[in-house]
């Protein structure tokens, strides 16, 4: 098995990136613009849908004077229109927005009318909240989980795996006990993380939770899912018997927790990767395998002292949810795997971002897990079933539960760093850095008068990427303009122009900027370099991305 989670664990190596979240990928005007008369509308275009948030726009000129303004959204476009006349001068439009996977995002674009002002007193800083998700949210997240998985869990494990019999009764009732228990902890953290999401997604104060125009903000299924939660859990938890349950009550049971644990798949990060479809069922069966895996260490736990000192019912119980969990296991890595692929993407989101650092981490808890798994399942549970004498079936017994609940502990912290994940934007943050260009590139060449021009894509395919610009003289030493270079991106077939792209220097004759590509196809780039005071050759190169 731990062979099996290493090998899964390599596939996301060679995974392509996934959508983590909107990406801004165009503006109207262009970032640092200056125009002669200033526009009655400011477009953003997105990769992806966005959710408009109440106040979340706002427009100030030089001086940090707020502009009247209007914003709406439109699919993947925010569309910002100025109610007031305003003179020369820069202006700052500051955006906060919800991205389809439920993380804010934010940003500001400035642009100038007639001239640049001199002095730019904007609060930026103020204006734009925090989009990192408060721990208070991580910590209702880690409780409505362990709640969903041990409620759902439990309840599974009393109507499939414990015997028959009036005798098992007392071990009935006190997993009914525990599964009513988890219930109320999962149905407290669901219900509870809803104004905290609220708070977190519109970046709102507390105080705003008594504005009706904060909860109506919210996509209808950061309501519905918790609702599903409950509701599921309850149905569950009130037809668990104190005997040996009948079909239909088994089915009714079965039924609750299966409502219970697909329902959060339906938002989070799954809303944002594709396909879709796909991301859903294996998020779904990663929630049941986790329920059935974490429900039935707790169960075993909580019973097999009181079934192995009567007759070996025990051993039978434990062998029979053994050969379950090994299932179990092998769903687990497999749709974890899975996951990991379709929202991290690659090594570099795990390795570069808080997000793969806490996906890491989760890991390696697990693979801890399997662990002792592995330990419970070829030596200790051996060992139980080969005993005869009932005090040495009791000794194993209780060496079986302890090591069972140390494996549980183990998936409570798995959870813990869960709980953190769900609301963490899966973002990964291209650096720009001098040696950002290497293999898997795309170039071309032009040629800037006596100054010659390398175009590098790095990587060309849909997604983030950096750009790149080496320029060297005739005696191939590097060499400057008399001012920075500009480049401007556009898709061949004109229905995409991503304007001008913001450059770094790194170094003598080396430029460089982030940019996000939001479909495949020939991209242009315009290359435009003043090389004298008078003279600005403009050249245009296509470069190709996959």
């Amino acid at each position: 098995m731990l062979l099996v989670t290493l090998a899964c664990l390599l596939l996301v190596g060679s995974a392509s990136p996934a959508s983590a979240h909107a990406t801004l990928i165009a503006t109207d005007p262009a970032e640092g613009s200056v125009l002669e008369v200033a526009p009655e509308q400011v477009t953003f275009t997105f990769n992806e849908s966005v959710i408009g948030v109440p106040a979340g726009i706002k427009v100030f000129d030089a001086t940090g004077e707020e502009v009247a303004s209007s914003a709406t959204v439109r699919d993947a476009q925010l569309l910002v229109a100025l109610e007031e006349e305003v003179g020369e001068g820069t202006l700052m439009v500051v955006w906060r927005l919800v991205s389809a996977d439920g993380h804010p995002i934010g940003g500001s674009l400035r642009f100038s009318v007639g001239a640049p002002s001199e002095a730019v007193d904007v609060p930026t800083a103020d204006a734009v909240a925090d989009t990192d998700a408060p721990r208070l949210l991580g910590v209702v997240r880690w409780l409505g989980y362990v709640g969903l998985l041990v409620a759902a869990g439990v309840a599974a494990f009393a109507v499939l795996f414990l015997p028959a019999g009036r005798d098992v009764d007392p071990s009935r009732r006190r997993l009914r006990t525990t599964v009513r228990v988890a219930t109320v902890l999962a149905a407290l953290g669901w219900m509870a993380a809803v104004p905290l999401v609220a708070l977190y997604q519109l970046g709102l104060p507390a105080s705003a939770l008594g504005d009706g125009s904060t909860w109506s903000a919210l996509a209808p299924t950061e309501y519905v899912v918790p609702a599903l939660v409950v509701v599921g859990l309850l149905l569950g938890a009130s037809c668990l018997p104190l005997s040996a349950p009948d079909r239909s009550r088994s089915v009714l049971v079965l039924a609750g927790c299966a409502i219970a644990l697909a329902a959060p798949a339906f938002t989070g990060h799954t809303r944002a990767a594709r396909p879709e479809a796909l991301v859903i069922g294996v998020d779904v069966l990663h929630l049941l395998a986790g329920a059935v895996w974490l429900g039935g260490l707790v169960a075993i736990g909580l019973v097999l002292g009181d079934l192995a000192s009567r007759d070996d019912s025990g051993a039978l119980t434990l062998n029979r949810f053994s050969t379950w969990a090994s299932a179990v296991l092998a769903a687990l890595v497999v749709t974890g795997t899975v996951s990991a692929w379709r929202i991290a993407g690659s090594w570099a989101a795990l390795l570069d971002t808080g997000y793969g650092t806490l996906l890491l981490v989760k890991v390696l808890l697990v693979v801890v897990a399997i662990a002792i798994a592995t330990w419970n399942r070829f030596s200790l549970l051996p060992r139980l079933r080969q005993t005869i004498r009932r005090q040495d079936r009791t000794s194993a017994a209780a060496v079986l539960v302890r090591t069972t609940l140390a494996e549980a502990g183990v998936l409570v912290a798995v959870l813990v760093v869960t709980g953190f994940l769900v609301d963490r934007s899966p973002e990964v943050r291209v650096e720009v850095t001098a040696a950002s260009v290497g293999a898997g590139t795309a170039s071309r060449t032009v040629e800037l008068v006596d100054i010659s021009a390398v175009v590098t894509l790095d990587p060309p395919a849909v997604g983030p990427a950096t750009i790149t610009l080496e320029m060297t003289d005739a005696a191939g030493e590097p060499a400057e303009g008399y001012e920075a270079p500009r480049l401007r991106l556009r898709l061949s077939t004109g229905d995409v122009d991503l304007g001008d792209v913001v450059l770094s220097n790194l170094g003598p004759g080396v430029y460089a900027g982030d940019v996000v590509l939001p479909t495949a196809g020939t991209w242009e780039v315009q290359v435009s370099l003043r090389t004298t005071e008078f003279d600005n050759p403009v050249k245009t190169v296509e470069l190709d991305v996959s």
